[in-house]
């Protein structure tokens, strides 16, 4: 088993949350309010009714949690790599396109039972848009933190209720990271010169940042339903029935052109997350494996 690939991958996550928690936020904010209605906006008005506080609402227990991921993700996706060529009797050698596909998609459903009681709780977060600025007379925001705000969850919904939404992220986090090592994977290939096994650190980040917008072209659609089933009954009357209902409803009130209206911020957010993972997974696992003196780019699918 790839040890080294399970700890570098949790560091790689929360460095990617930390840089891309603000825009995660506005994102959330688009997707499930309709005061808000694009990027500019939505940035400003949290910054006048919250500074900038309001954009790291709820941070601290998605960095655990991310953590924990995304050394799920890394690590299954790794050792699935390695299983798929032992089986055709290729160990050791190049992954074909269908193993890097098959292993990205097992590493993002098996994060599930890790990521979903983490993500609900930053959802919840982020879209309290009360603060705690306010005077007496404001509305005061229902969740006084994150561990707050778990337990609250469990006490008013049970502990499935940390769950919720948890098929729309499996739809959405199995397909996507199928995309995005794949798409790593190949534009590796694409720039590493002839002779060489790597690309150097600059193909290293291009294709981290093209994987990541890659994954969130195929995952946003479900990330919309995940979000607003997280949201639906915490403050007001629950919309949804479930996961049909509410896809059916919210094409019927906002048209199919809702489920795209985030890409364009996770797109923005997206590439430079993903360069940043990507860089911290490969020079970590790198150095974990041979020591700070042999830390080569990149290894995925290529061994």
């Amino acid at each position: 088993m790839h040890i080294a690939d399970f700890v570098s991958g949790s560091f790689a996550g929360a460095f990617g949350v930390a840089v891309g928690y603000p825009l995660d936020t506005v994102k959330v904010r688009i997707q499930t309010q309709k005061q808000f209605s694009g990027i500019w906006q939505c940035s400003v008005a949290t910054f006048k009714n919250e500074g900038v506080h309001g954009f790291f609402k709820g941070m601290s227990l998605p960095i655990t949690t991310i953590s924990m991921t995304s050394s799920v993700v890394f690590g299954t996706y790794r050792n699935c790599l390695q299983c798929l060529s032992q089986a055709r009797g290729a160990s050791g050698g190049p992954n074909t396109k269908q193993e890097v596909f098959l292993s990205g998609l097992a590493g993002g459903v098996a994060q599930i039972l890790v990521m979903s009681p983490g993500d609900i709780v930053k959802v919840r977060l982020q879209c309290q848009t009360e603060s705690k600025r306010g005077g007496s007379n404001m509305p005061r925001p229902k969740y006084r933190g994150p561990v707050h705000c778990l337990l609250s969850i469990i006490k008013e919904e049970g502990i499935l209720g940390l769950y919720r939404g948890a098929l729309p992220l499996m739809l959405r986090d199995g397909p996507s990271y199928a995309t995005y090592f794949l798409t790593y994977t190949t534009i590796c290939e694409w720039l590493t010169e002839s002779g060489k096994k790597r690309p150097d650190w600059s193909g290293v980040m291009l294709a981290g940042g093209v994987a990541g917008m890659a994954g969130w072209t195929i995952g946003t659609p479900m990330d919309v339903i995940k979000a607003r089933l997280q949201m639906d009954g915490a403050r007001e009357i629950k919309q949804y029935k479930g996961f049909f209902h509410c896809i059916t409803e919210t094409t019927r009130v906002e048209g199919a052109g809702v489920f795209f209206r985030s890409l364009g911020i996770n797109w923005l957010r997206a590439f430079p997350v993903n360069m940043v993972v990507f860089v911290t997974y490969e020079v970590l696992t790198g150095f974990l494996q041979t020591g700070p003196d042999h830390v080569d780019p990149p290894r995925i699918g290529f061994e």
